[in-house]
């Protein structure tokens, strides 16, 4: 299969699990408190073994120009079964990559840090996440990741949901990879 037929099914997955869904009315509430007409939700799609397989195979085939990457992660939960199908992936394919996850708080006993996985320092990482809306917790992944002295090369993004997000992203990594858009959802609905 090429990889457009399987961003194609991705997209079908992600209608078909009510993972997208629409509104007349901004009746769905977002993380930032905002109101949407909107709602997405990646995880029963990435949770679910041919969502894993499809998102693993499109977000390798996103970085696989990137030659010297060595990992790839991001938020917890959002970013950690496609960081890990990613990686999975890429095991396959002859090219591995180390699969991470970054805390939303920091571990207070033990080893203190931010990043839990195989990284090291100065390893160079492409973030991923699931959903993004405003960025914020992009910006926030990509800041944990410098501060655990990785150095983020790309960001990779499952579904854009062009509300000023990806501009904001790029004022930190300026190398921004989306695999789908809140439009091109909207319209495999309305074809329905």
């Amino acid at each position: 299969m090429s990889m457009s037929s399987y961003k194609r099914e991705l997209l079908e997955m992600l209608v078909e699990k009510k993972s997208f869904q629409f509104s007349q009315e901004p009746i769905f509430k977002l993380t930032s408190g905002t109101m949407s007409q909107f709602y997405i939700n990646c995880r029963p799609v990435v949770l679910d073994s041919r969502g894993m397989f499809l998102a693993g195979n499109l977000f390798f085939d996103a970085i696989s120009d990137i030659k010297n990457l060595d990992g790839v992660g991001g938020l917890t939960f959002g970013a950690d079964p496609i960081a890990v199908a990613t990686a999975y992936t890429s095991e396959i394919k002859g090219r591995p990559l180390k699969a991470f996850s970054i805390r939303k708080t920091q571990k207070d006993h033990g080893i203190v840090r931010w990043v839990e996985g195989g990284v090291e320092l100065g390893d160079k990482v492409a973030i991923i996440d699931d959903v993004v809306t405003t960025g914020v917790s992009t910006i926030r992944a990509i800041e944990r990741a410098r501060a655990e002295g990785l150095e983020v090369l790309c960001i990779v993004i499952l579904v854009d949901r062009q509300e000023g997000g990806v501009e904001n992203i790029r004022k930190y990594v300026p190398d921004v990879r989306i695999i789908l858009t809140k439009e091109e959802l909207a319209k495999k609905i309305k074809h329905q």
